[in-house]
């Protein structure tokens, strides 16, 4: 069988493979499913190592749909480049060091998001830049209207606007932070939107529901939680779970 090491990047990608029969060869392809399968799809089965990344689920995904096996590995483990001789990094180094260490065994599998989790996941993240958006609103707006000697009464983030309007503001200083409130509306109704899609699409998570029954945690959390675990049995214990100590 061949051993391949693939260093992915986001335009280009290095590929070094070890043929069965000691050969080397090397290529640099673009990061495209087209250019994979030009260079890696005439091949037979080879077992194929690339670091999780950004792009490693998808690019996995299609190299194993080429008929290889694909291992996404740890980029943190340190005996996997045990066999680069020289510590100038190269993508070239990068993708032979990768390669002997798929031949060696000399890796640790990272991971693999399920499809199910990794859907979650993308909306948790969406979620998350929608709260750090309309929390730098409300700084900036708190700050401006401070600077005038007015203060925003305290409140959920939701009804900040309503709070904001309830001041005697001139409308001069009003005019200023208008922008900023019109914007938060359709934040808000976005995060309404995400909200209630987390809470439909993990409502049939049996550990979801399990997790919800703990007081003060709601869908977000739980399905927050349930995302990162993923696959409970990957763990050995659930020391291995828990926040390391400070």
């Amino acid at each position: 069988m061949d051993h391949i090491g693939i260093d992915v990047h986001k335009k280009d990608s290095q590929i070094c493979i070890l043929t069965e029969a000691g050969e080397l060869l090397e290529r640099r392809v673009r990061t495209e499913p087209d250019r994979f399968a030009e260079v890696l799809g005439h091949r037979w089965r080879a077992r194929i190592l690339i670091e999780s990344a950004t792009e490693s689920e998808w690019v996995a995904r299609c190299l194993e749909a080429l008929g290889h096996e694909v291992i996404v590995a740890d980029p943190n483990f340190a005996p996997m480049y045990a066999q680069r001789t020289r510590k100038v990094k190269t993508d070239r180094r990068d993708a032979r060091a990768l390669a002997e260490a798929c031949l060696l065994g000399a890796y640790r599998r990272a991971h693999r998001l399920s499809d199910e989790q990794r859907h979650v996941r993308a909306r948790l993240t969406v979620r998350d830049a929608l709260v750090r958006t309309r929390t730098g609103y409300i700084a900036v707006i708190r700050s401006l209207l401070r600077q005038h000697g007015w203060r925003v009464r305290s409140g959920a983030a939701e009804t900040f606007s309503c709070r904001v309007r309830e001041l005697p503001l001139p409308g001069r200083w009003l005019s200023e932070i208008a922008p900023l409130l019109a914007v938060m509306r359709h934040v808000n109704h976005q995060l309404a939107y995400s909200d209630e899609r987390i809470e439909t699409v993990t409502r049939t998570d049996a550990r979801v529901r399990r997790l919800r029954t703990v007081p003060n945690v709601g869908p977000v959390t739980a399905a927050a939680f349930v995302a990162a675990i993923d696959d409970v049995t990957r763990f050995r214990g659930a020391h291995e779970v828990e926040a390391p100590a400070s």
